[in-house]
């Protein structure tokens, strides 16, 4: 990595390598800013709090910057300082080729950075231009990756085992692996989307680290313009629109099988994970009768009332006995009832797109001789 100096302290403006080498980095900026938007090996240990930054931005906006200076004096004071130096330190010596940055690598990276060297007698490198930088230097290069790269879409039905071919597959990117959803009506998690930012941030990343490979093609799933409450570039998708497809074919009890595991076990695995064993299946029932509940205008009253009481009874039967077929009539009729003819009619659209078909093991055979 190119460091240069400024002051004696290290400087470092070389994005590409950063995150080519996930390069864990030191987010100094106040929580607020954080949860809007950061990249994927990071840590959020703030100078200020959210409060001293509101306090210290009025100041600033009211009489100066030296003004500013003074408050953040006196309100961050010799203990806040010293816990604060403490945890860099320990940030610092669990990842010693690390960087910091706050948001335009201007007063607050400077600070923490003299603090650190006042402190430790460590000069830890800071980001030239910070968080705004990396940030523009990541939207620059997806939009242009975008228009470089040659995509293939992997289509087939719901419950076909898309994402899962796809992990085994280098040439690919997973969009609903960076925006934690699986697609569907069905497809949330326990844990919360990431911020558009974020998702956007870990897809430019991917994007980045696939480009030195010099793939003829980037295989990815063909997905809706929105997955969850993420919504796809707009670059990308209408790209997408326009890219060849390889149809992976799938029996319907191998997909009832894939969706099973995915509704009764995989899904309930999470929110346990996220909640707790006790909460988690209080969770999970939530989720999937809400699912249901979402989906009810497309359903129609009677077929959705239809789904919901065997819903029903299935997550009582699975809650009292750990018995996951009870899911099974409810989960084939969803499949059968409401997604495949949805997809069907999507397919139509696009059939003129199509270049290859096969089952599972002929379309990887068929994606490696790409």
């Amino acid at each position: 990595m190119k460091i240069h100096f400024e002051k004696d302290l290290p400087v470092v403006d070389d994005f590409k390598d950063i995150f080519l080498n996930g390069t864990p980095m030191l987010d100094v900026r106040a929580p607020v800013e954080f949860l809007q938007g950061a990249f994927p090996t990071v840590q959020n240990i703030p100078l200020m709090n959210d409060e001293e930054r509101h306090q210290i931005g009025l100041r600033y906006k009211q009489k100066g910057q030296d003004e500013a200076i003074r408050l953040g004096a006196d309100l961050i004071d010799d203990t806040a300082r010293q816990q604060r130096v403490e945890a860099w330190q320990a940030f610092i010596e669990k990842h010693p080729n690390g960087l910091l940055y706050c948001f335009r690598g201007g007063m607050r990276s400077k600070i923490s950075q003299q603090w650190i060297y006042e402190q430790t007698g460590k000069k830890y490198p800071r980001v030239q231009g910070g968080y705004k930088a990396l940030r523009r230097f990541l939207i620059d290069t997806s939009e242009r990756l975008i228009k470089e790269t040659a995509f293939t879409l992997l289509s087939g039905s719901t419950g076909s085992g898309k994402t899962r071919l796809l992990a085994h597959i280098p040439q690919s990117i997973d969009l609903e692996g960076l925006a934690h959803h699986r697609g569907s009506a069905f497809g949330g998690n326990a844990a919360p989307q990431p911020t558009q930012i974020n998702f956007e941030n870990s897809l430019a990343i991917r994007q980045l680290k696939l480009e030195p490979k010099n793939y003829p093609t980037i295989l990815l799933e063909d997905e809706g313009r929105n997955i969850g409450s993420i919504h796809l570039p707009k670059a990308l998708y209408e790209k997408m629109t326009l890219s060849p497809i390889i149809l992976l074919n799938v029996s319907a009890e191998e997909r009832l099988q894939t969706s099973m595991q995915e509704y009764a076990i995989d899904m309930l695995n999470d929110f346990e994970t996220y909640y707790g064993q006790e909460q988690g299946f209080v969770h999970f029932s939530q989720a999937l009768l809400g699912s249901l509940d979402r989906i009810k205008k497309r359903l129609g009253g009677e077929r959705h009332k239809k789904l919901r009481k065997l819903a029903e009874a299935a997550l009582a039967t699975h809650q009292k006995t750990d018995n996951t077929e009870a899911h099974i009539p409810w989960v084939s009729a969803l499949l059968t009832e409401y997604y495949d003819p949805m997809y069907n009619y999507q397919l139509d659209q696009k059939r003129d797109r199509i270049i290859f078909t096969g089952d599972r093991q002929e379309v990887l055979e068929y994606i490696r001789s790409l």
